[in-house]
């Protein structure tokens, strides 16, 4: 990977074949995960008179989404029920938008990334949902521990974490170039 810099109103990056795979594969992961709570999303009459969506009261059972789309309120289930049913359907649609915009402009084969700022800022978004999926798989919390497993480098989480500490160094990058 070449990392991103901002290049003449650009930000510029350039991605192997193989690391243009995985990332596309990381965020069709979770656009499918984002899917899959939509469909979950209770059928409303009235939401189909109003045309306003209303999506789930309850928090979401999978961890990662549970991480993705945490309480509005610790200390209020019912008003925590009703901001969720209002507006995780529009955090849904950003989250896949954002998702769907950085697998539009990722180039498949590998090669240059040239983003104006409105998609590297899309990119920033969706490359942190996968940063976040990765790291609630891996067990990682805010302290600077290794997550379990990674101490053996042939084992799976070695390798999801050796990923998780690429796709940071890859948002790193862009998330400096975005401010300079």
């Amino acid at each position: 990977m070449r990392p991103f810099r901002r290049r003449f109103g650009k930000y510029v990056a350039g991605f192997e074949t193989a690391e243009a795979a995985l990332i596309a594969d990381l965020v069709d992961q979770v656009r499918k995960l984002l899917a899959d709570r939509r469909s979950a999303s209770p059928d409303d009459p009235l939401a189909q008179l109003t045309g306003i969506t209303v999506g789930s009261s309850t928090p979401p059972t999978d961890a990662v989404l549970a991480r993705l789309f945490p309480d509005f309120s610790v200390d209020d289930a019912d008003l925590s029920g009703g901001l969720r049913s209002l507006h995780e359907p529009g955090l849904l649609a950003a989250k896949d938008s954002a998702a769907m915009t950085l697998l539009d402009t990722l180039p498949r084969s590998g090669g240059q990334v040239r983003l104006d700022e409105a998609t590297a800022v899309a990119w920033s978004q969706a490359l942190n949902d996968v940063r976040l999926a990765l790291g609630v798989r891996l067990e990682i919390t805010e302290d600077d521990t290794d997550p379990p497993g990674t101490d053996d480098p042939d084992s799976p989480q070695a390798s999801m974490y050796s990923t998780y500490r690429w796709l940071s160094a890859v948002q790193d990058s862009l998330v400096t170039a975005l401010l300079e």
